[in-house]
């Protein structure tokens, strides 16, 4: 693994459980699955319980070759019970506690962090204490030259105004829609409109870049000098699922590959709207159709 171009996602790793099947999700896992297909070494941190739905993550992320430190707890495996509106919108209900709620700190994490380049956490992971310190000591380890993304992820109550801001603190980009950013500025008293608020996000925590998605209406890249927006394509949608995790692996690529703001936005729609067209959050593809 070069270390130039490690990058880890952390955090929950789980079956997404819809009506008629199952498939494997997690947004840290999802991103590192992108990542790794984009040409960067993708890593996903986690925990499976000793059951057989951990032993058939393991198969699967073999078969997707990706590469994974997944430790084994002594909890069932992540599930989530997902129902799909008309559009595709998912709604999730996360069962607790699970195996991803007891992601340990290894001895070997620490030279793994150091040589990151980018890391990718949620909010979701941090609802135990576990997890949620693991996170936060990994964080703090990897080199401040490197993007830490919090790719906020609000599902149902596992979040709260200090997780939110403590994460913000540690974090240098952050990556957040249009409902969740609805939820932050009332957490916080903004009183502005939703890029506004995205703006006054990025210079209160010093960050260097908000990534915000508006659904089917487009998504802003905004840096304290630079905005970019881009209306969201008309495809055909099979589900959203993974879309957003999709969206802020490409634009990982493109800010580590130092492309300008606008080509590194085109990346991660381009990829985020193909994605909509597949069944799951890690269909096959090459990465000619991100560059």
């Amino acid at each position: 693994m070069e270390e130039k171009s490690l990058v880890i996602g952390i955090g929950e790793l789980l079956w997404d459980v819809f009506p008629d099947h199952k498939q494997m999700g997690g947004a840290p896992c999802n991103f590192a699955f992108h990542v790794s297909k984009l040409g960067l070494d993708g890593l996903a941190i986690s925990a499976i319980g000793k059951d057989e739905l951990g032993e058939e993550i393991i198969r699967k992320l073999d078969v997707v070759e990706l590469q994974y430190d997944i430790q084994k707890a002594d909890y069932p495996t992540g599930t989530v019970q997902v129902t799909l509106s008309g559009d595709g919108i998912p709604q999730y209900e996360i069962c607790e506690p699970v195996a991803w709620d007891f992601i340990g700190m290894k001895a070997e994490y620490e030279k793994i962090a150091t040589s990151t380049k980018a890391v990718c956490f949620g909010s979701l992971a941090q609802r135990s204490k576990v997890s949620g310190q693991t996170i936060h000591d990994f964080v703090r380890l990897v080199p401040d030259s490197a993007l830490k993304i919090f790719d906020i992820n609000l599902r149902q109550q596992f979040y709260s105004k200090v997780l939110i801001e403590q994460s913000l603190t540690q974090c240098n980009i952050l990556k957040i829609n249009d409902d969740e950013i609805k939820i932050v500025a009332d957490l916080f008293g903004l009183d502005g409109n939703d890029k506004e608020n995205c703006l006054t996000l990025l210079n209160q925590f010093n960050l260097k870049l908000v990534a915000l998605t508006c659904g089917t209406e487009g998504s802003y890249l905004i840096t304290g000098t630079e905005s970019s927006f881009i209306e969201t394509p008309k495809v055909k949608v099979a589900d959203t699922v993974g879309a957003g995790d999709s969206f802020t692996a490409a634009m990982v690529v493109g800010l580590l590959s130092e492309k300008p703001l606008p080509e590194t936005h085109q990346m991660a729609v381009n990829l985020s709207a193909y994605v909509c067209t597949q069944n799951g959050a890690m269909p096959e593809y090459n990465r000619e159709l991100v560059f």
